[in-house]
């Protein structure tokens, strides 16, 4: 009976230090699996300002088709955020749709991407009346092409200005959420 009770708190201990074994609730298994466990995942070096915007085609959480190529001609903001819902992430999104008639007047095209699933961006934009799409990035693949880590299964906070020219415009390694949106108007310019 005691190398029963011995056996049972060695198995409890086990599975209370594998937090791998315990999904987290909302994670999809392409997020969680594909996290390198020596850091931020990146294969591709980030896109530099004058270089060509990577290709990006994907069918947004609201069904709106996403085509980078086809927008060649308008100013297109690419942003990359860890999470829906949370408060720096709020921030940004909501930014971005109190400057929307701004937005939209210069011609700047604004697209949201985090490994987040469709089902989290489309609560996410119903929540927050959010005018723009959300690509949801699981497989990272998105993530990859930009250069953009992942680590921890959230996408480090980055945006890419993509000129009419189809060509990266600007590059913001440190976003300020509270006043991104206003740089991308200056910026544009």
């Amino acid at each position: 009976m005691r190398s029963l009770v011995v056996a049972s708190l060695a198995i409890g201990l086990l599975t209370v230090g594998c937090k791998e074994s315990t999904p987290t609730p909302g994670a999809s298994p392409s997020t969680s699996a594909s996290v390198s466990a020596s850091g931020p995942t990146a294969e591709a070096a980030p896109p530099k300002e004058g270089d060509p915007a990577p290709a990006l085609v994907a069918t947004a959480a609201d069904g709106t088709k996403v085509d980078l190529a086809a927008l060649k001609g308008k100013h297109v903001v690419v942003y990359f955020y860890p999470k829906d819902d949370t408060p720096g992430c709020t921030k940004e999104a909501c930014a971005f749709r109190d400057a929307w008639d701004k937005l939209q007047k210069a011609g700047i095209q604004v697209i949201g991407v985090s490994v987040d699933d469709d089902a989290s961006h489309k609560a996410f934009a119903a929540k927050y009346k959010l005018p723009f799409p959300l690509v949801a990035d699981t497989d990272q693949s998105i993530c990859k092409r930009f250069g953009v880590a992942v680590n921890g299964g959230y996408a480090s906070r980055v945006s890419y200005l993509i000129g009419t020219d189809g060509k990266i415009k600007k590059v913001y390694p440190k976003v300020d959420p509270a006043v991104h949106a206003d740089q991308i108007l200056t910026d544009a310019q």
